[in-house]
């Protein structure tokens, strides 16, 4: 199944998206209704207002997640490029909710930074609790996967040895625009792309994650408890403005799409923040 989370004019809703329309399930957002006992069938049964898909207007597809970890240098094939050794563990960092916009919202560039950046990842999504879960658990415990960009404020990240300064300017991340469940989502092989103006800056495979979904999720409930809709920015792959020379960076007007096979597209204009939204 594919769930969004949709703006209606009383509010969110959770929906199923069909071939032809979006079905309400009853709930609130996709984040409401993983909470549920049993939310596969509920979704799969739902037969709430219909909406045509022309026009939806997508909210983040998990609007306010309990918990949001992102994880650094993550992809082999880059790290081994940059001349760095293989990490031992994942490099763990949070973001909170007020980052996140809908997939084809505007992205807020803060007045306060001159250097915002693209991170095209691959977003887990956990559909049930988790402690102390093995790797083999970890798999089954998964709702599905999403797109997700980690724009970051280099000038800000790098001002201390902690990057969370950087990684929380609000209305910066895009999220969605679904969820595409595990057991249609298939293969953790696809292609991620990130295309700036009309340009590919990035271009992997996620199967190239040195730290894998199943992995992540293992290797974080030994430290917390997971709830459902808790989310897992699993990293980006090489191609950020930051490390080209000379570097680049998003501007007023700039168009980011953040693209992963089989998953759907985010598409957000840059926008410079105005003194009245600081």
């Amino acid at each position: 199944m594919k769930l969004a989370t949709i703006r209606t004019g009383s509010g969110t809703a959770a929906v199923r998206i069909d071939r032809t329309e979006a079905v309400e399930t009853g709930h609130p957002d996709v984040g409401a209704l993983l909470a549920e006992d049993g939310w596969q069938a509920l979704a799969a049964a739902a037969d709430g207002t219909r909406h045509a898909l022309d026009g939806l207007d997508y909210a983040p597809v998990i609007p306010r997640p309990q918990k949001i970890f992102c994880v650094g240098l993550n992809y082999r094939t880059h790290i081994i490029e940059m001349g760095r050794d293989l990490p031992a563990y994942p490099t763990l960092f949070a973001k909170f909710p007020a980052v996140l916009i809908g997939a084809y919202d505007d992205i807020v560039l803060p007045a306060a930074s001159q250097a915002m950046d693209w991170e095209a990842e691959l977003a887990v999504v956990v559909g049930a609790r988790a402690r102390n879960v093995s790797v083999e658990e970890a798999a089954g415990l998964i709702a599905g996967y999403s797109v997700l960009n980690d724009v970051t404020a280099r000038d800000w990240q790098y001002r201390t040895k902690e990057w969370l300064q950087g990684k929380n300017f609000e209305a910066t991340t895009p999220f969605g625009p679904v969820l595409v469940t595990a057991d249609e989502a298939g293969t953790p092989s696809r292609v991620l792309t990130t295309v700036v103006d009309g340009e590919t800056k990035q271009q992997a495979d996620t199967g190239d994650l040195v730290f894998d979904p199943a992995t992540l999720v293992s290797y974080l409930s030994t430290i917390i408890t997971l709830e459902p809709g808790d989310v897992i920015a699993t990293g980006t792959p090489g191609g950020v403005g930051h490390a080209r020379t000379p570097k680049e960076y998003l501007g007023d007007g700039t168009v980011l799409t953040t693209r992963i096979e089989g998953l759907g597209e985010c598409r957000n204009h840059c926008v410079l923040e105005k003194p009245d939204d600081a």
